[in-house]
């Protein structure tokens, strides 16, 4: 196999999510890929564009969920990551709702869904990272499998490079695939 040297540029893959939060009173939903784990507390992060409206009400309200949308609902959540909540009322897109837990808007239709309470903030360049520790969790019960959410039902979006891609099948187990020796 030959290797060619690229850009050093992310490319991914990521699991595109989109984040939600109340600005002024409103729910508004950025699609993103920079999107994580922590650790293995219930903390996620995301990372949004300073100039993102989204942005300001992570800022204002101190909580955001993340949702991770059905390959099914592409074209929405590609809208989502090119209309700009500063010209663009994209509170009506999806249907919201909402947890006690916290101020912020979720999507019903995603098959899974997380409201975050903001612990810490790191500004990165002309981005801001969110830490959030998770103080709710939804999953459509049709995406379950012994509780928790099986990715084939899911069937989140992977962003990579300048697509967009779903997944068709289960390659392994995690911590339970690799017969090497350790």
């Amino acid at each position: 196999m030959t290797k060619t040297k690229i850009a050093n540029i992310p490319y991914g893959p990521y699991v595109t999510v989109l984040a939600g939060a109340s600005v002024k009173g409103k729910p508004n939903y950025a699609t993103i890929g920079a999107y994580g784990v922590v650790s293995q507390k219930p903390v996620l992060y995301i990372s949004l564009k300073n100039t993102h409206y989204t942005t300001a009400g992570v800022i204002e309200n101190g909580y955001f969920s993340v949702n991770i949308p059905s390959s099914d609902d592409i074209e929405k959540t590609d809208y989502c990551g090119t209309a700009t909540g500063n010209k663009t009322d994209k509170s009506n897109i999806f249907e919201s709702f909402y947890d006690d837990a916290g101020n912020a808007p979720m999507i019903k239709e995603c098959p899974v869904n997380y409201l975050c309470k903001v612990i810490q903030t790191i500004p990165i360049f002309d981005f801001t990272m969110f830490l959030g520790e998770i103080v709710a969790a939804y999953a459509n019960e049709d995406c379950l499998e012994n509780g928790k959410p099986n990715a084939l039902k899911v069937n989140p979006t992977i962003m990579m490079g300048s697509g967009y891609f779903d997944i068709k099948d289960r390659v392994g187990s995690i911590f339970q695939t690799c017969s090497m020796n350790r």
